[in-house]
C-alpha cells in the first residue's frame, strides 16, 4: 500500500484547473485526473506520499479560492484498496 489520496472539489473548470496546476507545481504529487461531479462540481485528485499530498493540497485550495469557490478538500494517508471501486477510473491504491 503506498500513496496518499488528495482530492479538491471546486465549483466550475476553471477553477479545478487552478487547483490541479497549483497542486503539481507545489509538490512532488502525480495528477490521478479529475471527475465532473454534477451542478458543476468538478473534483481534481492527486496521489503521492502523505507529506507532498498535505502540501499540495493546501497549496491548490489556496490557488483556486483566488479565481473560484473551493467547496471542500481532503486528504486520505492510507485509502483502502476498495477506493478503486469508488474512483472506478483511477488507479489509486497499490
Amino acid at each position: 500500500m503506498g500513496d496518499a489520496l488528495g482530492l479538491i472539489e471546486t465549483k466550475g473548470l476553471v477553477a479545478c484547473i487552478e487547483a490541479a496546476d497549483a497542486m503539481c507545481k507545489a509538490a512532488n504529487v502525480e495528477l490521478i485526473g479529475y471527475e465532473n461531479v454534477g451542478s458543476g462540481l468538478v473534483t481534481a485528485m492527486v496521489k503521492g506520499d502523505v507529506g507532498a499530498v498535505k502540501a499540495a493540497v493546501d497549496s491548490g485550495v489556496e490557488s483556486a479560492q483566488r479565481i473560484g469557490e473551493v467547496v471542500t478538500s481532503l486528504v486520505i494517508a492510507r485509502p483502502h484498496n476498495d477506493i478503486n471501486k469508488i474512483v472506478a477510473h483511477y488507479k489509486i491504491a497499490e
